[in-house]
């Protein structure tokens, strides 16, 4: 299990590599919101993401001879280009599994830093079976999007900074896809302030995680129809023991919400993020008294966006 010790190693090994991003605040939106608003810039990190920070803190710690057979994952996106980026620093080859219908600013992103992408269908089964083959035909090591260690140590570390300049926080938000980022945020928040309340966002159109965890049961995603595409997965076992064990409060918003906290974020905090990023601030919107009068951290996971997207929100 990822601890927090692993989390401050984790932080000492990729500080050559990844940002250490600003804090944000809006007075608009505190007034709105009725709450103080701090909001963690991982747009702003290397690759427009946080996953910069679990991939480079896997590949960093393979071995030689793994590392000279190459890595691979499947990614709709983030994961993606985090990959590529920690793969190009080693200078060792990289095969991404890429959804057919992911956005194109991330399928160029991820071909920039000299990735090779093999397309599947949009679906989790087939995400699985087409990294696989790949697998077995390369020999590479497969560094899971979420459902891997490292990984989620190299994630925790975006909370970790984040409590750091603000160890006030009450309360501690970010969204949920396959629940890595979750679960590096809970085991740093909950490990550095016990009374920390943890609130995960969902799509009310990918909310595995939400019923899942009222339900005690890992549950499969649902189909994949969310703009939010980087929370379309489901949690793995590990993510949904983590979550679990740190008490992680579930929230969903609707579509309308995500696609209004996206334009909400770039007016009035003036910066570029994706709709995965919106999530927190759609269950907001949608959950007026949340959070009221509280002390707020929230990761605004990625700025990748698809710019018809952002012409249609």
């Amino acid at each position: 299990m990822v601890d927090l010790s692993q989390i401050r190693v984790a932080a000492e090994r990729i500080a050559p590599y990844v940002h250490r991003t600003p804090v944000l605040t809006s007075h608009s939106l505190n007034a709105m919101f009725q709450a103080e608003l701090y909001f963690k810039a991982e747009n702003l990190q290397k690759v427009g993401a946080f996953k910069a920070r679990g991939a480079v803190n896997a590949v960093m710690q393979l071995s030689e001879a793994d590392a000279a057979r190459g890595v691979a994952t499947h990614s709709s996106g983030n994961h993606a280009q985090a990959l590529a980026y920690a793969a190009s620093l080693r200078s060792i080859p990289c095969t991404i599994v890429m959804p057919e219908n992911s956005p194109q600013v991330k399928v160029a992103a991820t071909r920039g830093y000299g990735a090779d992408i093999v397309f599947c269908e949009s679906t989790l089964q087939a995400r699985e079976t087409t990294l696989n083959a790949v697998l077995e035909r390369t020999g590479a090591t497969m560094i899971h999007p979420y459902d891997n260690d490292h990984v989620i140590a190299g994630q925790g570390t975006a909370a970790l900074e984040l409590l750091e300049e603000r160890p006030e926080l009450d309360v501690i938000m970010a969204p949920v896809g396959g629940g890595g980022l979750m679960s590096g945020t809970s085991i740093a928040a909950r490990s550095l302030k016990p009374s920390i309340t943890i609130i995960g966002a969902e799509p009310e159109e990918a909310d595995d995680a939400a019923r899942g965890l009222r339900s005690g049961t890992l549950l499969p995603p649902k189909p994949p129809t969310t703009i939010a595409d980087g929370l379309r997965t489901a949690l793995s076992r590990r993510t949904f023991d983590y979550l679990t064990a740190n008490g992680v409060r579930m929230e969903t918003c609707s579509e309308a919400s995500i696609r209004r906290g996206l334009r909400l974020i770039m007016e009035r905090v003036k910066t570029v993020i994706e709709p995965s990023a919106a999530v927190t601030i759609g269950v907001l919107l949608d959950h007026p008294d949340l959070v009221r009068g509280q002390r707020v951290g929230i990761i605004l996971c990625g700025g990748n966006l698809d710019l018809e997207q952002a012409a249609g929100a």
